[in-house]
């Protein structure tokens, strides 16, 4: 199979109070998709289940963002989630929590052999 990158769409995700790692990421997915249509998959006649999805999350405690929750909100394709330390942490000293900002890479791969 000869995978070929044809799509990479980048987005970021916060939450603002509360700390929640994984809102924030999948807040940075749905900003990077929403950047993107799949009318170059659809004018070649690809079905779009056959798309390998590759999604990157940054964010400061990679350990705290559930990456099945992340992979669901793809909607197409044969997804995989990898998490690194990236993103921002901006505490908030006065409210006693911190606004989390995750980013996103979202790269499609298709068979163009």
């Amino acid at each position: 199979m000869a995978l070929r990158r044809v799509i990479t769409e980048y987005g970021s995700g916060n939450d603002l109070h509360g700390g929640d790692y994984t809102k924030a990421a999948v807040r940075a997915v749905e900003d990077a998709i929403h950047h993107s249509s799949l009318s170059l998959i659809r004018s070649l006649g690809i079905d779009a289940k056959a798309m390998q999805v590759e999604v990157t999350i940054g964010v400061q405690q990679p350990g705290r963002v559930d990456a099945e929750r992340v992979k669901a909100t793809l909607p197409h394709g044969a997804v995989s989630v990898r998490i690194v330390k990236g993103g921002l942490d901006i505490p908030d000293e006065a409210a006693g929590d911190a606004a989390v900002i995750a980013t996103a890479a979202v790269a499609v791969r298709l068979d163009l052999g």
